[in-house]
């Protein structure tokens, strides 16, 4: 799946949680967390074949690569007295959704979902989302075809995530 979807849920979820500071920065960490499963492309180059576990959509999809983000991100941000288990669990949500929207995809080989305790790979019973094409035949005809697609089914999302904030209205002050 193109991260057109991804971006959206990582869009949708920091409008949705509230960063208590650095609302852009904020952002910009949960469409990163959205996105980085993906990171696993780069096993194509490295001879890495797409079945194994540490293959496209292998291990980094996994609930577990999502737990153990998450609590990195819970460590990182303990000494600086935010909130701490929830920005974890908000990172690791994310992360934990990259795999579960890919297995709604039409095509690949699955997700491994439970790596490392399980190779095995998973669809959804319902698979409404095409597969998109890796590489540069993303940005082909056919690719940018799909991320429009993509863009129709994830709208929600996007709405949430871009929707304008509300300005907050400062007292005037009294002139003497």
């Amino acid at each position: 799946m193109p991260s057109v979807g991804h971006v959206a849920v990582g869009l949708a979820a920091a409008r949705m949680s509230r960063a208590p500071t650095r609302p852009a920065g904020w952002t910009a960490l949960l469409v990163v967390a959205a996105c980085l499963p993906d990171i696993d492309v780069v096993a194509f180059s490295l001879g890495i074949p797409y079945p194994a576990p540490f293959g496209h959509r292998g291990a980094s999809h996994s609930l577990v690569f999502a737990v153990l983000c998450g609590a990195l991100v819970a460590l990182e941000t303990r000494p600086s007295f935010l909130p701490a288990a929830r920005f974890g669990l908000i990172v690791g949500a994310v992360m934990a959704s990259h795999g579960l929207l890919d297995t709604l995809t039409d095509g690949g080989l699955g997700v491994a979902l439970l790596w490392p305790f399980s190779d095995a790979r998973y669809f959804a019973p319902w698979r409404p989302i095409p597969v998109a094409p890796i590489g540069r035949a993303l940005f082909g005809a056919d690719g940018l075809i799909l991320m429009m697609r993509e863009c129709v089914l994830f709208l929600p999302f996007f709405v949430i995530g871009l929707w304008p904030r509300a300005r907050i209205a400062r007292p005037a002050t009294e002139e003497r």
